[in-house]
């Protein structure tokens, strides 16, 4: 009997010989797995954190601009290629110019005006019936609805009180009826400034957020 079987007892419970049982414990799988998968994350993290400082110092926004996208921007007001609003030139619009004011001389005088500024003088007179005396501002622009996307902007940058109507008529010319109101054109500086600003870049979307 070996000196390691507890006295009693023999059979199947005798150790014999140099084998032993183990009597250290099973590994801890879970443990294992938990502890690699700590180190995986720590690692991307750190290569993340790595990553982000590379771009704030070399000035890398691309991050930036892509959460900017997800957060959903929406497009501002900026400044785009120089692309005219309104293509007509004063010498491409027919004037007809009438006077419904009961002071003689205002049609010839804005005509003339009108000429010396590039315009294009149609006819000049007294206003018709239907407007002779019932204006009560500086003027009407009258024409055709096609007037309303070229002649009346660039027309109306020499009388900017003036107010707009449209009639049944084809052709591309525009009536100048002046009004009671009505003293003299806006004076030469000023118009050509508004009519350059006709032809100033129109806004373009940029993000903002």
């Amino acid at each position: 009997m070996s000196m390691l079987t507890p006295p009693g007892m023999g059979g199947k419970y005798r150790i014999t010989g140099d084998k032993y049982p183990r009597m250290r414990r099973p590994r801890n799988r879970r443990r294992i797995v938990t502890a690699v998968v700590a180190a995986v994350v720590a690692l991307g993290l750190a290569g993340w954190g790595t990553i982000q400082l590379i771009g704030v110092f070399t000035g890398d926004d691309t991050t930036t601009t892509a959460a900017a996208r997800k957060a959903g921007c929406k497009p501002g007001p900026g400044a785009s290629p120089a692309v005219p609003a309104v293509a007509l030139k004063p010498a491409q619009v027919t004037v007809n110019v009438y006077n419904a004011t009961p002071r003689g001389g205002l049609a010839k005088a804005a005509a003339d005006e009108l000429k010396k500024r590039g315009f294009t003088i149609g006819k000049v007179g007294n206003a018709s019936a239907a407007y002779d005396k019932k204006v009560p501002g500086a003027g009407v622009l009258l024409g055709a609805p096609t007037a309303a996307k070229g002649p009346f902007p660039v027309l109306g940058t020499q009388l900017p009180t003036a107010t707009t109507r449209t009639d049944t008529r084809t052709t591309p010319d525009v009536d100048l009826i002046l009004g009671t109101a009505f003293t003299a054109l806006a004076p030469k500086p000023t118009a050509d400034k508004a009519l350059s600003a006709l032809s100033a870049p129109a806004p373009r979307p940029t993000a903002t957020c």
